[in-house]
């Protein structure tokens, strides 16, 4: 990386804008300045990054004059209203909420396994649902050799998903449960500590919840596989940070799990955990805080000769979302990406 980018984090005080901070700084991303944006009510907070005190301004119209590439975590409707104004004005977005992630035009990016698509982005590229970028860390690699022809999925989500705010209220719930009190429910419908429940999004009418159809749609978008058969149950589990799946592939022909398992120990950014004679694979408590995702627990299905069962664990915040985010800038940087292909058009997003 030999030059210097203006960037501005939207949502800078969230639990991913808090971590794209400190991947900005351990990675030794090329900054010639930041801009930290957040909500009116965050304005006048100051956060320390690299030895200074950077103050949090408030988003508006203006404030992606003279930025190169913004980092958005915000939620969908901030997107929808700032993204492309900030395209307009000549910066990149790469967007961590699901405003974009389906739109044709815009480029929905894993940098180990999609790469090439974020070379024909319009100024927006989007971020993956952090199930979704967990699951195709392991299964690309898979398919690259032989294709898949079915997945399922079950999901094993913690509160991180939801938010720090999410987070705080599990650790209150527990300590109300324990004193036997009635524990509070904010950010959750139901109580999520000592407890479990079916994800909250919103359920359509065949039954599957917004949180499953992102899977769903998200990877074979990513896959370039429109017509790849996925299906997938995503739960809440109250685990403070990092994301549980268990994995069923079919492929067109058996996969020997000794391939499996040598293919997925060399894929980038996944780490091969499995212990069989302790009983030890990926955890969320180990996964937490890893850039990588971690995958074990490979065997052969029994009830299917062509399939394949694996089990992993993933940082939802850290490669679920600001690792992949800052990831996608660095590859901009890296093959001269950072401004549109076609600087000339305009797009209505």
């Amino acid at each position: 990386m030999s030059f210097q980018i203006r960037v501005a984090i939207l949502g800078a005080t969230g639990a991913v804008g808090t971590e794209l901070l400190e991947l900005l700084h351990s990675r030794n991303f090329p900054l010639a300045d930041l801009k930290l944006l957040a909500s009116p009510r965050s304005a006048g907070r100051t956060i320390a990054f690299q030895g200074e005190n950077l103050p949090v301004e408030a988003v508006s119209d203006h404030s992606f004059d003279n930025v190169d590439l913004v980092l958005a975590s915000a939620g969908g409707a901030t997107s929808k209203a700032f993204a492309p104004k900030a395209a307009e004005k000549g910066a990149v977005v790469i967007d961590n909420s699901s405003a974009f992630r389906l739109d044709p035009k815009v480029p929905l990016v894993i940098p180990e396994v999609n790469p090439e698509a974020a070379a024909t982005h319009q100024g927006i590229i989007a971020n993956p649902n952090c199930t979704t970028i967990l699951m195709a860390m392991a299964v690309w690699p898979l398919h690259q050799v032989q294709p898949v022809q079915r997945i399922v999925a079950a999901t094993y989500q913690s509160a991180s998903g939801a938010g720090m705010r999410a987070m705080e209220e599990v650790k209150a719930q527990a300590e109300a449960i324990l004193k036997g009190e009635t524990p509070p429910t904010e950010c959750f419908p139901y109580p999520l500590a000592f407890n479990l429940f079916p994800h909250n999004s919103p359920l359509n009418d065949q039954g599957y919840c917004e949180e499953e159809m992102k899977m769903v749609n998200e990877t074979r978008k990513i896959f370039n596989a429109p017509q790849l058969r996925i299906s997938t149950t995503c739960v809440r589990v109250p685990v403070l940070r990092a994301h549980s799946e268990a994995i069923n592939l079919e492929f067109g022909q058996p996969m020997p799990v000794a391939q499996a398992r040598e293919i997925l120990a060399n894929a980038p950014g996944v780490r091969l955990v499995e212990d069989w004679k302790a009983n030890y694979f990926p955890m969320p408590i180990d996964a937490t805080g890893r850039d990588e995702v971690l995958v074990g627990r490979i065997r052969q299905d029994l009830s299917h000769p062509c399939g394949l069962e694996l089990w992993l664990c993933g940082d939802q915040i850290r490669k679920g979302a600001a690792l992949n985010a800052v990831q996608i800038a660095e590859l901009l940087v890296a093959r001269n990406w950072l401004k549109p292909m076609a600087a000339t058009a305009t797009v209505a997003y």
